[in-house]
């Protein structure tokens, strides 16, 4: 098997959520962000993390499952991370398994766009299934984080 695909104990696996509002100016926004999937995706990796991350608008939602002391740290640093604010944990909790097990970290789109699916190989970093081959479990998770980051209604 080519996948470095992460392990779970037999307890199950460690899962956060957590809904935040961007901090990053929109000028520097593309670059930013980026650069916060690559080292993300690097760093997940590293740790045997897997997940998701959705920015609409300016809300960031985020899975992310593993160990869960790595994940608790890993959710620490990003409490202080000047990109955040009005950090707030929507689910934490032990589960059965990893929705997002092929997944270092993967990019939720809005409605209508395109996921950005990626899978951790032992060799990097590589595209994954297209949208139609999720699992049930994986498309329940993921329009719980589009339902937690609400949709700009109009502008200030």
């Amino acid at each position: 098997m080519t996948d470095a695909t992460p392990s779970t104990d037999a307890g199950g696996t460690f899962r956060l959520v957590y809904r935040s509002r961007s901090r990053i100016p929109e000028e520097q926004r593309r670059q930013e962000l980026r650069n916060l999937f690559n080292q993300a995706r690097y760093n997940n990796k590293q740790h045997q993390l897997t997940g998701a991350l959705l920015l609409r608008d300016d809300t960031f939602v985020q899975t992310l499952e593993g160990d869960e002391q790595v994940v608790r740290d890993l959710f620490a640093r990003i409490e202080r991370d000047s990109r955040h604010e009005a950090v707030e944990v929507l689910e934490t909790g032990t589960v059965p398994g990893r929705v997002f097990v092929r997944w270092a970290m993967a990019r939720v789109s809005d409605d209508g766009e395109s996921d950005i699916n990626l899978i951790a190989h032992v060799d990097g970093i590589a595209p994954a299934a297209h949208r139609g081959d999720r699992t049930p479990e994986q498309e329940a998770v993921l329009q719980s984080m589009r339902d937690a980051a609400p949709a700009r209604t109009g502008t200030p």
